[in-house]
C-alpha cells in the first residue's frame, strides 16, 4: 500500500456544480481519499499555489491510428500531446488503425500494441461495419466503450458505411447490453464538387458538403434512436451544421437517449477565415461560417450540445497536399482541398482554445468542466471514476493558469505530425502539470533528470481503460 499524498491549491474546482476555492486533496493508491477545503502547502506532494486545479480532461474522440498507421500518429505521441494539454483520458476511435477495431481480435491487438506506451489512460470505441453485428456484444464484454458507425464513406476502405438495414441488425445486438452507438452523421444528398471552381479555394470544398447532408443523417439517427429507445443510447459525433439543432432539441425534449458533441475547431474557426491552399483546415463535416458558429455556441451554452471533443484526426503532411511539403494524389495540385485528407490535429490543445473563445461568450470554468470532463466521462461510461475530483474517483487533475498567455508554437505540439490550423495561435490558459491517478505525468518546469524528459515522466504511467 502506498502512502497518502496531498495536492493543494488556493484555487480548486472539484466539479461543474462547485465553486472555485482553496482545497487540499489527499490521494492513496491512485484514488482520492479525502478533501479538505483549505490550502495546506506544508508537506504537500504538489503545491499548485494560485494555479487552478480541476479534473483532468477526458477527450472521447481521438484517432491514434495504432496499429497499422503509426506514421500518422501513435499512442506515445498522442498520449504525450494529451498529457501536455491536461488531458488525462483519451478514447480512441475504431478506424484509421489497421485492422479497424471491429472484432474482439482487433480490439485485443490494439490493447496489446498500446502496452507500455500510454502516458495517460486510454480506452477505445469499437466499430459497426457491414457484417459484424455478431461481434458487437463480445467486444462490449472485452471492454469497448461503445461503437461508432459511418452513414457515408469514411475515407478508408477497411471501414465501410452502413445502411438502415445494417444499422437495425447492429442495434438489435446492442439492445441486449444497452450498448451505445455513435454516428458520423452525414449522408449523400446529391451534392458534388463543382469542377469549374478552384480546388485550392476552401469554398469549393465547403459547397460540396452542405448542411443538409448532416440534417438528413441526423433525421435517420433520431428515427433509429426512437425505434430502439431506451435500450440503445445514440450519439452524434462532431456536429457541424447548426441546421440540425431544431431536430436535436425536439428529440431531446421527447426524452430520447440522444447525446451530441461538437469540436473545438467548429467553435474557434470560421470558414470565412480559412486561407487558400491551407488544407490543414479541412475536415468532414466541414468548418462552416461565423453565423453557424454562433448557433453552435448557443447550443453549447444551453445544453443542446452535451460535450466538446478534439476529433484529433491527423495524417502525414503529404496526404494533406499542403504547400509546405508537396505531395501528389490522383493528379491533385498542392493545396487541393477537394482531394486532401480531411482531419484536424488538435489533441491536447483544446482546453486553452475553448476557454479563450468561450470567455467572450459567457463560458464559465464550471462550463468547461461540464463540457470536457464530466460529460465526456459519462459518454465513455467512466463517470464513476473520472470527470470530477471526488472521493473514490481516480486522482486525475490538470493544474493550469487560465489567465496566462499560451502561444501555440511548434515546440508545444507533441502529436506526431505538426500540421494544424492552430500553430502560432495565441490564447489564454497554460497547462503546468497533469496528474494521472496521483502521478505527475507532465510538468512544464521539468526538462531533464532521472525521472523527466522534456516535461514528461520517463515512465509511461497510463493504463488501459476496461
Amino acid at each position: 500500500m502506498s502512502q497518502e499524498t496531498a495536492f493543494t491549491s488556493q484555487r480548486v474546482l472539484l466539479s461543474s456544480t462547485s465553486q472555485v476555492g482553496p482545497a487540499t486533496i489527499y490521494v492513496k493508491d491512485g484514488k482520492v481519499t479525502r478533501i479538505d477545503n483549505e490550502y495546506k502547502p506544508n508537506g504537500a506532494h504538489v503545491d499548485a499555489g494560485s494555479k487552478l486545479l480541476m479534473p483532468g480532461v477526458v477527450d472521447a474522440h481521438v484517432h491514434i491510428n495504432q496499429p497499422g498507421r503509426t506514421q500518422w500518429e501513435g499512442v506515445v505521441t498522442a498520449s504525450h500531446a494529451a498529457a501536455a494539454g491536461g488531458v488525462t483520458s483519451i478514447i480512441d476511435m475504431p478506424l484509421n488503425c489497421i485492422p479497424s477495431t471491429v472484432t474482439v481480435d482487433a480490439y485485443n491487438q490494439k490493447r496489446t500494441s498500446f502496452k507500455d506506451g500510454m502516458w495517460v489512460d486510454v480506452g477505445t470505441w469499437g466499430g459497426v461495419v457491414p457484417g459484424n453485428s455478431s461481434d458487437l456484444v463480445p467486444m462490449l464484454d472485452a471492454g469497448a466503450r461503445g461503437f461508432k458507425c459511418f452513414l457515408c464513406d469514411s475515407g478508408v476502405d477497411e471501414f465501410p458505411p452502413v445502411n438502415e438495414e445494417q444499422l437495425r441488425l447492429a442495434m438489435t445486438e446492442l439492445k441486449k447490453k444497452n450498448g451505445k452507438l455513435l454516428f458520423h452523421a452525414e449522408m449523400d444528398t446529391g451534392a458534388s464538387v463543382d469542377t469549374e471552381q478552384d480546388p485550392t479555394s476552401y469554398s469549393t470544398f465547403l459547397d460540396s458538403r452542405p448542411p443538409n447532408m448532416e440534417v438528413k443523417a441526423i433525421d435517420l439517427v433520431i428515427k433509429m434512436c426512437r425505434e430502439f429507445a431506451p435500450h440503445v443510447p445514440c450519439h452524434i459525433v462532431h456536429l457541424s451544421a447548426a441546421d440540425a439543432l431544431p431536430a436535436i432539441r425536439a428529440a431531446k425534449a421527447e426524452g430520447l437517449p440522444l447525446t451530441v458533441e461538437t469540436c473545438f475547431h467548429y467553435l474557434t474557426i470560421n470558414s470565412e477565415d480559412v486561407p487558400t491552399r491551407s488544407t490543414e483546415y479541412k475536415c468532414c463535416p466541414p468548418i462552416r461560417g461565423a453565423a453557424n458558429c454562433d448557433q453552435l455556441w448557443a447550443a453549447v451554452l444551453d445544453g443542446s450540445i452535451d460535450m466538446v471533443v478534439s476529433d484529433h484526426s491527423p495524417c502525414t503532411p503529404d496526404l494533406k497536399l499542403h504547400p509546405c511539403c508537396g505531395g501528389s494524389l490522383n493528379g491533385a495540385v498542392e493545396g487541393d482541398f477537394v482531394k486532401a485528407w480531411g482531419g484536424i490535429a488538435s489533441v491536447g490543445i483544446g482546453l486553452p482554445l475553448l476557454w479563450s473563445e468561450g470567455q467572450k461568450r459567457g463560458l464559465s470554468l464550471q462550463d468547461i468542466v461540464r463540457l470536457i470532463c464530466e460529460s465526456t466521462a459519462g459518454h465513455a461510461g467512466i463517470a464513476s471514476r473520472k470527470g470530477q475530483v471526488a472521493v473514490g474517483h481516480d486522482a486525475d487533475f490538470v493544474i493550469w493558469a487560465p489567465e496566462e498567455e499560451n502561444h501555440i508554437t511548434v515546440d508545444k505540439l507533441h502529436f506526431r505530425n505538426k500540421l494544424t490550423p492552430y500553430q502560432e495561435r495565441r490564447c489564454k490558459g497554460l497547462v503546468h502539470q497533469t496528474v494521472v491517478r496521483g502521478s505527475v505525468v507532465y510538468d512544464i518546469s521539468q526538462t531533464t533528470g532521472d525521472q523527466w524528459e522534456n516535461g514528461f515522466s520517463k515512465l509511461p504511467l497510463g493504463q488501459w481503460i476496461e
